[in-house]
């Protein structure tokens, strides 16, 4: 069925990534998840850090909206610096929100090698453990007949067969995949409907009973 939505599907298959680059992304060291909750285990330090969370970009609103003296917020401005869950940008401080996303990710636990993705097949089953852990999509493989699978497998388990979905409510369920994902929910939604994963009319969407 054609859609109005241009398409990002390319016209040929992209080879495999070179020789010695992982299909996944580098992950920070669980170990930092102990460094970040002694970061927290002191008062100054957690004031602070909400004081800037809340809006405070500059060491003299910190010292004010913390309660701190001038020392205690250097001190407090600088661990929390230090260990990246803040920076500064333009002279202004803010929450490093990808250093927890980051970090939530590496605390993850990686799929066991043994898990079953329900495939029945080997191969795909290598390909989901590489690119799918804990419900999630770590990213889309550039290869493309991995990417077919991924695919395929994403549509399988978000969308019962015949029911149909609001646009809103399918939005939310894609965009659960891509929370670590480099993808967002708009491209992952037009590769579904020009795969004929979904079907689309009048706003609603649907997962067919076969797929070409």
């Amino acid at each position: 069925m054609p859609t109005d939505e241009p398409t990002d599907l390319p016209t040929d298959r992209p080879t495999d990534p070179p020789s010695g680059r992982s299909d996944l992304p580098d992950l920070p060291d669980p170990a930092e998840l102990v460094g970040l909750i002694g970061l927290f285990a002191e008062e100054k330090r957690v004031r602070a850090f909400a004081a800037v969370a809340l809006g405070a970009d500059d060491p003299t609103q910190v010292r004010e909206r913390a309660g701190l003296s001038p020392k205690d917020t250097a001190v407090a401005l600088r661990r929390l610096r230090d260990q990246g869950v803040i920076a500064e940008a333009d002279g202004r401080l803010g929450v490093a929100h990808q250093r927890f996303r980051d970090l939530a990710r590496a605390a993850r636990p990686r799929a066991a090698a043994t898990e079953d993705y329900g495939s029945r097949d080997e191969r795909s089953e290598t390909v989901l453990r590489t690119f799918v852990r804990d419900g999630r999509l770590v990213r889309l493989p550039s290869q493309w007949e991995r990417k077919l699978v991924v695919l395929r497998h994403i549509a399988e388990r978000t969308f019962e067969l015949g029911v149909e979905y609001p646009e809103r409510t399918v939005n939310e369920k894609l965009r659960a995949w891509c929370e670590d994902a480099p993808v967002d929910h708009v491209t992952l939604r037009r590769y579904l409907v020009d795969l004929h994963h979904l079907q689309r009319q009048y706003g609603f969407y649907w997962r067919p009973a076969a797929t070409a």
